[in-house]
């Protein structure tokens, strides 16, 4: 107890600092980076619908364009890839490209013996997201039912659907199948937000809502608020009869996802052929403000700043080359790294930032993320020091203390950002770069909650420029100093690791009180191997000589005595032990489609028990499983690790999905 106790009395000592920049490099970030700028750009892309290979898509990457090409970036460069249903791209296989021509939906009256519109209560011009992506086309005039959530077989009991508009509170691919094998002529759904805090007290949102791209049963759905089916069941409940009009052209065909690129070329004639990473997806239903324009512009206007103040003579040219990227989420970041396995090769690092913008109104809660488990980084340490720091900073000036720099807008808050720093969260691209078969560490940055999260309400006007910059600042901080990166700066950085290692050690502290008592001793195990794997992560951008090597040693050993555990874990020589196949990358959690699935079918993978398992996003249990087969781990060791990471699982669980794995060929076991 003493000894813990003088262990969180040091890591109460560590107050969050900035080592990494000199204050005339941080200055001159904080005087040019402009929300603003950043929002105005926002404002444009936000007027257009942008779903994958879409034709407005294609204008947001030409918008992107332009402007790299006007703020004098080099390298800018517009691609596609093949998007026709068929190609893989490691685990993902391309969908089809979605669009649509019309859409609208009325209400009609009676005028005597024929139906005529009375009230339209959807249209793709004025809002596409009332019609759910990939909705194929139809026109039809039909009485509205209600059939409960729409997704099971007692739904459909006793009522006759066919050639009704059958209204659900699931989602279009929930209930498509069975509404058409009933014969339903099409869906209205209003399923809801994902669950926060908020939901449903806005009766008035409207989600965005899909079919799954592969599903062999098509047909239309409009996406209609909470209000209004509500409005709908009350008049049926009455035994009034609602007739509705549809009429949709829409749907899928072959065609390309579209990508921007553009660099800052680094100086050093070896380390510029080492990349640093800016990437976003750029694609989302219109207006898809703070999902996903706002980390979209936001890198943008780091690609401005940092261009102009190395023109300008204010910071110099990085070393490693700084390359920024705008694809389709996850299923484009797969393919530009199948197509393009060079940019694999080149990355170190990676900075993502997938809605960086919301504020008071959207209720956000602004994220830097940590690093899973299976990859252990410094480079998730470095996004957090500057996420403190602007923590620090922004709380002093909006508290009237003394301060060095404000981070604000002109035209934004002045509240404190108060970003919560360290936790591992999936959910966009990042989920591929760190994954097991390219493991490129990240630096994402995310809000969560946000109230208006796929919904029509994710306006331009619920955005803060002073959170774009802020935003704007981490990113463009973390990614100069790693592309800056060299021997002389290991000293500082060894410094930011062991501070990190405290903070993460006094969670684990916390932790093992909350977990039963016979997992403990596996969690400070993995702990203190994750902490070691953050040490030797610095190898992979400088070289660390043998002082710091054996200093190292005896602060991890002292820790481990400090804390009274063990820093190895057993084995069962029992256990087998997976290499992944090489020609298969990618992780199985990826955009509507399912690689288990699709190679062992739809019943099987259904059985399987670990993806019931869930962490704070549903994937965590069966993404780190797959990412810890290295070749060397049992599945003892992988079942240790995940249970470390989230709670503990079943060693047989973890062996079944495994098995899985190797029968789908994702995996081969080691003989």
């Amino acid at each position: 107890m003493i000894r813990t106790t003088f262990l969180f009395l040091f890591i109460a000592s560590c107050a969050w600092s900035q080592p990494l920049l000199d204050p005339a490099t941080v200055k001159a970030f904080d005087s040019e980076l402009s929300g603003e700028s950043a929002k105005r750009n926002l404002e444009y892309v936000t007027r257009l619908h942008r779903i994958r290979g879409s034709s407005e898509f294609r204008m947001a990457i030409d918008f992107v364009e332009s402007k790299l090409k006007e703020y004098g970036l080099e390298g800018v460069e517009v691609f596609q890839i093949p998007a026709d249903g068929k190609s893989m791209y490691g685990t993902q296989k391309s969908r089809l490209v979605w669009e649509a021509e019309f859409a609208e939906l009325w209400e009609m009256e009676k005028d005597g013996d024929k139906w005529r519109p009375k009230t339209r209560l959807a249209d793709w011009e004025s809002m596409p997201i009332t019609l759910a992506e990939d909705s194929e086309s139809g026109e039809v005039t039909a009485d509205l039912v209600d059939a409960g959530a729409g997704s099971s077989e007692k739904d459909y009991e006793n009522i006759d659907f066919r050639g009704k508009i059958v209204l659900i509170s699931s989602s279009p691919s929930a209930a498509v199948k069975l509404a058409v094998a009933k014969g339903a002529a099409g869906l209205i759904s209003y399923t809801q937000n994902q669950p926060t805090a908020w939901s449903r007290e806005d009766q008035n949102l409207i989600r965005w809502g899909h079919f799954d791209s592969f599903a062999p049963t098509k047909a239309f759905c409009f996406m209609i608020s909470l209000k209004q089916a509500r409005e709908f069941q009350s008049r049926l409940a009455r035994g009034e009869r609602i007739v509705l009009h549809a009429k949709v052209k829409a749907g899928q065909h072959p065609g390309n996802y579209s990508f921007a690129t553009a660099i800052i070329k680094g100086t050093d004639p070896v380390l510029q052929n080492e990349e640093i990473a800016f990437t976003c997806h750029l694609d989302h239903q219109r207006p898809g403000a703070n999902d996903n324009a706002s980390g979209s512009m936001t890198i943008l206007e780091i690609a401005r700043s940092l261009n102009k103040l190395i023109a300008e003579g204010r910071i110099g040219r990085p070393r490693r080359t700084i390359r920024f990227i705008w694809s389709p989420e996850i299923e484009g970041t797969l393919a530009i790294l199948a197509q393009r396995p060079t940019y694999a090769d080149r990355i170190k690092a990676v900075i993502h930032m997938d809605m960086v913008g919301g504020g008071p109104i959207t209720k956000s809660v602004f994220h830097v993320a940590g690093a899973p488990q299976s990859l252990p980084n410094f480079v998730a340490d470095v996004g957090q020091t500057f996420g403190g720091y602007v923590n620090a900073q922004s709380d002093a000036y909006a508290s009237g203390y003394a301060h060095d720099f404000k981070f604000v807008s002109n035209e934004g808050g002045k509240e404190p950002l108060q970003a919560v720093l360290g936790e591992f969260h999936m959910g966009s691209d990042h989920d591929v770069y760190n994954e097991g078969s390219f493991r490129i560490p990240c630096i994402y940055m995310h809000d969560w909650p946000d109230r208006y999260i796929h919904t029509n309400f994710d306006m331009a006007a619920n955005i803060d420029p002073t959170k774009l910059k802020r935003a704007g600042f981490i990113g463009a901080a973390s990614g100069y100093y790693l592309s800056n990166l060299q021997a002389a700066d290991a000293a500082s950085l060894w410094s930011l690791i062991r501070q990190q290692a405290l903070k993460r050690t006094s969670d684990v502290v916390r932790r093992a009180g909350e977990i039963p008592k016979e997992e403990v001793d596996n969690l400070w195990s993995q702990h203190f191997r994750y902490e070691r794997g953050v040490f030797q992560s610095l190898k992979s951008f400088v070289q660390v000589n043998a002082a710091m090597e054996k200093e190292a040693g005896e602060f991890y050993s002292t820790m481990e005595k400090l804390t009274g555990k063990p820093s190895t874990g057993t084995r069962s020589n029992a256990t087998s032990v997976y290499k992944r196949n090489a020609s298969i990358k990618g992780p199985l959690s990826v955009f509507g489609y399912d690689y288990l699935a699709d190679h062992l079918g739809e019943e099987k993978v259904g059985a399987l028990r670990l993806p019931g398992y869930h962490g704070l996003w549903g994937d965590e249990y069966a993404y780190e499983t797959l990412n810890f087969v290295d070749g060397r781990r049992s599945t003892e060791e992988i079942r240790n690790a995940v249970s470390a990471e989230f709670g503990p699982i079943p060693l047989e669980v973890v062996e079944e999905y495994l098995r899985a794995l190797e029968n789908a060929g994702v995996i081969v076991k080691q003989k």
